[in-house]
């Protein structure tokens, strides 16, 4: 089949055509979306529009190759090794999660009850460092402390700190092996530890299962709640008297969650949904 791709829009029904059988349309959009803007960049894009500039072979190669991978359940955020998480250009590798909405709310939540804060940050699992970046550019008069248990995360993260010109103490620590004194304390401890089950596989995207992590993702039907267990423990010596803990949930597990930091002593529970009104963060803050 001979395909002919000359305009932007010639370029929005090639891909709705040839993914309709891969993706939901909405998802579609948003592939789209950022393909478009990251072949093109804003400015080069509106030149485009405005003049009716048509699209030369070498982008038509481009955009049916990225289609074909598209096609095979590859992200798109690997096909460009990039993604853009609350303002910030972060890398993603097959060694990193794809950054989500749910975790820029977790971030934006930070971030707007901490305005002008000064004190450290605790990100616990960094993965591509997006969470502890995001915080430093927006809470510049911060020290981040970021760990994570896989080298070549770290070495991704890094580079995502150097593109973003923040500064990030970045560690190669796991949470179930750290003891006092291992970290300095804190006023605030985030993360997004993995909290799917791996029952929940099943309702999952080939995308997702065929391609990102699963150790950054799943964790035993028996034991959903084993890293926010190790959270807790950690933040007991970790947080300073009154430090806060932050932390994303799976939907189905913010009662529990809520639970276990009640009963490790832990104040000011509170569960935060996300925009889709789902439960999505839990916060606590640490007695004396």
């Amino acid at each position: 089949m001979t395909v002919n791709l000359r305009t932007i829009k010639d370029i929005r029904n090639y891909l709705a055509k040839e993914l309709s059988e891969t993706y939901p349309a909405g998802e579609i959009n948003s592939i789209t979306h950022i393909i478009i803007y990251t072949i093109f960049g804003i400015e080069k894009l509106h030149f485009i529009a405005e003049n009716g500039v048509a699209m030369n072979r070498e982008v038509e190669e481009k955009v049916i190759s990225i289609c074909k991978e598209l096609k095979k359940g590859r992200p798109v955020q690997y096909i460009f090794g990039e993604t853009t998480f609350y303002g910030c250009l972060i890398k993603v590798n097959s060694n990193t999660l794809i950054p989500r909405q749910e975790t820029e709310e977790l971030v934006d939540l930070v971030i707007r009850e901490n305005r002008g804060f000064n004190g450290r940050i605790i990100d616990i699992g960094t993965g591509s460092g997006c969470i502890a970046i995001a915080l430093a550019v927006n809470l510049p008069g911060s020290e981040i402390i970021a760990f994570d248990n896989s080298e070549e995360a770290l070495n991704t993260a890094a580079e995502n700190a150097g593109h973003n010109n923040v500064n990030i103490s970045f560690l190669p620590a796991d949470v179930f092996k750290l003891k006092p004194g291992d970290i300095n304390k804190a006023d605030i401890i985030i993360s997004n530890p993995p909290y799917v089950r791996n029952s929940e596989k099943r309702f999952m995207h080939k995308n997702v299962l065929d391609y990102e992590p699963h150790e950054a993702l799943f964790v035993p039907d028996d034991d959903p709640l084993l890293y926010y267990r190790a959270i807790a423990e950690m933040a007991k010596w970790a947080l300073l008297p009154g430090g806060k803990l932050y932390l994303e949930i799976n939907e189905a597990m913010g009662d529990p969650a809520l639970l276990l930091l009640g009963s490790d002593g832990y104040s000011g529970l509170e569960i935060v949904k996300d925009i889709n009104g789902k439960d999505r963060i839990i916060k606590a803050i640490k007695n004396g």
